[in-house]
């Protein structure tokens, strides 16, 4: 690494990004009185939010980009075919299915059907027995992909105040399943403070424990011997592992640019994947930084990255290749939105994105990713980005889909 980010990575020199901690004006040196200001107007904790139709704001972006439509006459009669596309729609309170179009490739692909599954959906996951669980704000919907239609509503044992919308809602955002497919973990977000991890009987469809983990827990991962559950902690700067037999916990802290600035800070974890060859959390952070948890220690290594952007989605192909959503700039040195192809040896592609993304999956075959246009804050789209993973020559392909979308599976 070289020049002044390896200057800054050497000797922990804070850069462009550090002095964008406390709503992205650190730099300025804020007393703690405007700091606090800052924070009670909603710019680090979501207390308040822009009134609808503000430019800038989300609704004033999704005005400009109209939801698409699904068209009945392309939804299959029988079985949801697989390769199929499910979107979370956090801008409504639908799960979408998506025809991927041509070979998976997103030509002539479009939205097929839609299901109310509960308010402001963020995170979903899906069992071998084709059941999604879908982390609304009002409870983890159970929605049957096969038939395309609603099961179940699971309430959270979790008091997280009144269902809204918006990022900073409380409820479900990140889940997991099992690999025995027993039981389903989702982490529950209580505005302004800790969050839990529930557990899920995936038989009886009822919450049947609850642990404590950190502040809005974006992700919920699990291990590969299904002994543990992760549940990544945004606004507390760490990871809480859970046991999965006893739900006892045990917090590690994971912040390559410490914690100053604290809610108002930017530089925290969103999203993390676990490698299944030796268990360990990987976490990027700006696109300049990768850390590496062993969860058995509690250690963090740091591996360089190249995009240089704001990160939040994470996914693992089959064969171990990383991929990381880039959301775009938070200062003025970063570079714009683009999705990280990381290859098991570290070796990095970058590929630029058509504005901010949120999340990503991986096709079956490992060949293609699928790219939600959803985002948390400002700038989002209705839709998908296609991104062909053995052509580094062809350009991505966008798909209409959904509203708002954030969490993506492949059935």
């Amino acid at each position: 690494m070289t020049g002044e980010r390896g200057f800054r990575a050497a000797f922990r020199v804070p850069g462009p990004r550090a002095a964008f901690r406390a709503c992205g004006f650190r730099a300025l040196r804020l007393t703690l009185g405007l700091v606090a200001a800052a924070l009670l107007a909603g710019c680090a904790t979501g207390t308040t939010e822009a009134a609808p139709g503000t430019p800038g704001t989300p609704e004033a972006s999704a005005a400009t980009d109209p939801v698409a439509t699904p068209d009945p006459s392309r939804a299959p009669t029988g079985r949801t075919p697989g390769g199929t596309l499910l979107v979370a729609d956090f801008g409504s309170d639908t799960v979408t299915f998506v025809d991927p179009g041509r070979d998976g490739s997103g030509e002539g692909g479009a939205p097929i059907a839609s299901v109310k599954v509960g308010t402001a959906p963020y995170g979903l996951v899906v069992g071998e027995d084709g059941l999604a669980w879908v982390a609304t704000a009002e409870g983890v919907a159970v929605v049957d992909t096969r038939k395309r239609t609603r099961l179940a509503l699971v309430p959270y044992a979790t008091e997280s105040g009144p269902v809204t919308t918006g990022e900073y809602r409380g409820g479900g955002m990140g889940i997991a399943l099992a690999p025995d497919g027993d039981h389903v973990y989702v982490g529950v977000n209580v505005p302004g403070g800790d969050g839990t991890v529930e557990v899920i009987d995936t038989a009886t469809r009822e919450v049947t424990g609850t642990a404590p983990v950190g502040m809005r827990p974006f992700d919920v991962d699990v291990s590969p011997d299904g002994r543990e559950v992760y549940a990544t902690d945004h606004d507390s700067f760490d990871v809480t592992a859970v046991d999965a037999a006893s739900l006892e916990t045990r917090r590690m802290e994971v912040a390559p640019y410490g914690t100053e600035g604290g809610l108002g800070s930017w530089l925290k974890p969103h999203y993390a994947v676990v490698r299944p060859a030796d268990g360990r959390l990987l976490l990027p952070f700006e696109g300049e930084r990768l850390a590496v948890l062993d969860p058995r220690t509690g250690e963090v290594t740091i591996e360089r990255m190249t995009a240089d952007t704001h990160q939040h989605g994470a996914a693992l192909a089959p064969d171990g290749t990383l991929l990381v959503v880039g959301t775009g700039p938070i200062g003025s040195d970063d570079e714009d939105p683009s999705l990280t192809v990381r290859t098991p040896d570290g070796a990095e592609r970058v590929v630029p994105l058509d504005g901010p993304h949120e999340d990503v999956a991986v096709s079956k075959d490992g060949r293609t990713a699928y790219v939600t246009g959803g985002f948390t804050r400002d700038g989002y789209w209705n839709g998908i980005t296609v991104v062909d993973l053995d052509d580094g020559k062809s350009e991505p392909v966008r798909l209409k889909a959904g509203n708002r979308p954030l969490g993506i599976t492949v059935l």
